[in-house]
């Protein structure tokens, strides 16, 4: 079905005031794509009836479900690779050195849609130095979206999602065959707090963290959001921290505050 004007000019403003999403026209295709299916799950007979009926009515729970809807959830375990080598090689020999005497070390994976991207710090941290079974470690995985964060906070994942970058060494250590799904095992779960966040609504109180990553999702945000985010991450960061972004993301040209570091194979931001 076709989308009129005043119906996409509403659903992009929504999206825009409750997550600083920009669709931006030439969209209409990915908001009925999106919305269809939620419109008939609400009983209503068609995209239009939906949203006339969001247009008369204050903010519910509906107009928080368009914009889960909206939300690019695209995921896998391990993914782009290069990032968690990066940590893996150059970064988290340097944090067990600089935290020995703490032992404490703290991750903060934002907007972690279904779980597969903390699941995987988890993982690396493990393998790669199993002394940290003794130490404090936290991961704090947020994200926007309530259905995706439920689904990362059950730590249930099918056959296809689980083939998506996890080896099957992996795969039988650290998940559970259940009939027709994976589930994570207690090692991983016990390291992660799952919290819903907005990232561009004011941020609850944070503690500080040695790791960032907030990859693959601000390409949708404008740039005072992209600025925003950036600066209140500064300060949510350790001095010797680090912050991944996503490969097609960068802090060029939106906050000075920030230097990249090449940091094997790929590149991570530091504050200056």
């Amino acid at each position: 079905m076709s989308l009129t004007t005043l119906h996409f000019d509403y659903v992009s403003k929504l999206a825009r005031d409750i997550a600083a999403i920009v669709l931006e026209r030439g969209k209409e295709y990915l908001v009925v794509l999106r919305l269809t299916p939620l419109a008939q799950a609400n009983g209503f007979p068609n995209l239009s009836a939906f949203i006339e009926h969001l247009r008369t009515r204050p903010m519910e729970q509906a107009h928080h479900q368009v914009v889960d809807a909206l939300t690019t959830n695209e995921t896998m375990f391990f993914r782009d690779g290069a990032p968690f080598e990066a940590m893996r090689q150059v970064l988290l020999p340097a944090l067990l050195t600089k935290a020995a005497t703490t032992r404490q070390l703290r991750i903060w994976s934002a907007a972690c849609s279904t779980g597969q991207e903390p699941y995987s710090l988890a993982m690396l941290l493990l393998e790669s130095a199993p002394q940290l079974r003794d130490w404090d470690v936290r991961i704090l995985a947020t994200d926007l979206c309530v259905n995706t964060l439920a689904l990362a906070t059950a730590g249930t994942f099918t056959p296809f999602e689980i083939a998506r970058g996890l080896s099957e060494p992996l795969r039988n250590k650290y998940f559970t065959r259940q009939t027709d799904h994976w589930t994570v095992k207690e090692p991983l779960r016990r390291m992660i707090e799952f919290r819903r966040m907005n990232l561009s609504q004011p941020w609850p109180d944070l503690p500080t963290f040695d790791l960032i990553f907030i990859r693959n999702v601000m390409i949708y945000f404008d740039v005072p959001t992209k600025q925003s985010i950036l600066r209140r991450a500064r300060a949510r960061l350790q001095p010797h921290g680090h912050l991944f972004l996503g490969s097609a993301e960068t802090t060029v040209n939106l906050d000075p505050n920030w230097r990249p570091v090449s940091c094997g194979g790929s590149v991570v931001y530091a504050p200056c």
